[in-house]
């Protein structure tokens, strides 16, 4: 049997995976990145693509570890797109340069108040009345509406940006047959086997970036830690005719949005909002139907001026993987840490899409600690195909309607 030896085998292509794959090759390091399916498939390519510094975790009214943690990420992702980041992805789509953070009425003073405060300064803008975005240029809104310095990624877009970088480092293993063999010191290597080829990985660290999966892969490798946790949430896609994009979140007393929309392209130029916050939290115990009324009385009451009679509707399930928190509380922070058990595996989860880079910069700190050096050598030829880039949630569901 053919056998390969690697600075970094990397499984899972969402964009943890590939920017890693990214980081770590810009660096010198030999390494590749392994995927099952598609790439961006499930997680990634259901996120909303907001890059975003904090603000939307400060709806207390004071700066929380979230957002303090996450301040610096906007800037660190446009250098990255002007290709002066740790990671080129100048070629990928920006939706929107910024978001939007609205109130109703009755909530503009507590809004107003902590939003002019010193603690978000240059971070958060005022909108006047007459520079208003089109959704909202109508009399009957009476609320808030501040810009944020957050930005909105076209998700496909930036899955084929890191993926076009490194293409010749990037393998589809569906099909194939994989076993984990494990030495007596715990070091795990992957026997893989497509048609009549055969061969082993060997490398200094397996890192699991597979979000969901990495729950069976560390089962695979008999990993007694870290545990992973499932935060389920259940979104709505509203494709619809209105020409004007949108991306902001509604706020109210709660910590947490209570909507959020963001609009992607169809490829026929319509839009859909994609409907996240406590709509989506509170969605999960409910089925499509019930889902999909609860948005059209949510859309009715904040934005009554939209018509949406003509809108087509569907609902799409997301399980958000993350490392285990206590009470099971939303991370603050990426994480990677070598798992016990195995020598030689990283477990991997950044969190947060904006959080991605920090991942990266993570587990290049693990392999640098541990001793695991660039090796600079050329990408091996392994017979396995490309993985394809997943197609939006949305694309899937009204294509295939038309």
């Amino acid at each position: 049997m053919i056998r390969h030896h690697l600075d970094a085998v990397i499984i899972g292509g969402g964009i943890a995976g590939l920017w890693l794959l990214n980081r770590l090759c810009n660096r010198g390091y030999n390494a590749i990145l392994l995927e099952n399916r598609a790439l961006g498939s499930h997680q990634t390519v259901a996120s909303q693509g907001m890059i975003h510094g904090g603000i939307k975790y400060t709806l207390s009214g004071a700066l929380t570890g979230a957002s303090e943690a996450i301040a610096d990420m906007p800037d660190h992702w446009r250098a990255c797109l002007r290709g002066e980041g740790d990671v080129d992805i100048s070629a990928a789509r920006i939706l929107s340069d910024h978001f939007y953070l609205w109130s109703t009425a009755n909530l503009r003073s507590r809004l107003g108040g902590f939003l002019a405060s010193k603690a978000t300064r240059g971070r958060v803008e005022k909108v006047a009345r007459d520079e208003l975005p089109p959704i909202f240029a109508n009399r009957e809104f009476r609320g808030s509406l501040y810009r944020l310095v957050d930005m909105v990624m076209d998700t496909p877009s930036l899955l084929r940006a890191l993926a076009d970088n490194y293409r010749e480092r990037i393998f589809a293993t569906d099909g194939c047959h994989c076993r984990w063999r494990s030495a007596a010191d715990g070091t795990q290597t992957l026997a893989i086997t497509r048609g009549a080829a055969s061969f082993e990985l060997e490398t200094g660290a397996f890192v699991f970036t597979a979000g969901r999966g990495n729950g069976e892969l560390l089962a695979a490798v008999a990993a007694t830690a870290p545990a992973m946790q499932i935060r389920p949430l259940h979104q709505v896609m509203v494709h619809h005719r209105h020409p004007h994009p949108f991306y902001g979140h509604c706020v109210t007393t709660d910590t947490t949005p209570r909507l959020t929309i963001s609009s992607h392209p169809m490829a026929d130029g319509s839009q859909v909002w994609y409907l996240g916050g406590t709509l989506a939290e509170k969605g999960v115990g409910q089925t499509p139907d019930e889902l999909i009324a609860s948005a059209r009385r949510e859309l009715d009451a904040l934005m009554p001026w939209v018509d949406l009679r003509d809108a087509r509707w569907a609902t799409l399930a997301v399980d958000r993987a993350e490392p285990r928190q206590r009470n099971l509380v939303r991370p603050d922070q990426a994480f990677a840490a070598w798992a016990s058990g195995p020598a030689n595996v990283i477990a991997a989860w950044p969190t947060k899409l904006t959080l991605t880079p920090n991942l990266a910069q993570t587990v290049e700190d693990l392999l640098t600690a541990r001793g695991i050096q660039a090796s600079e050598a050329t990408a091996p030829e392994l017979a396995l195909p490309s993985p394809p880039i997943s197609p939006s949630p949305w694309q899937e569901a009204f294509a295939r309607a038309s």
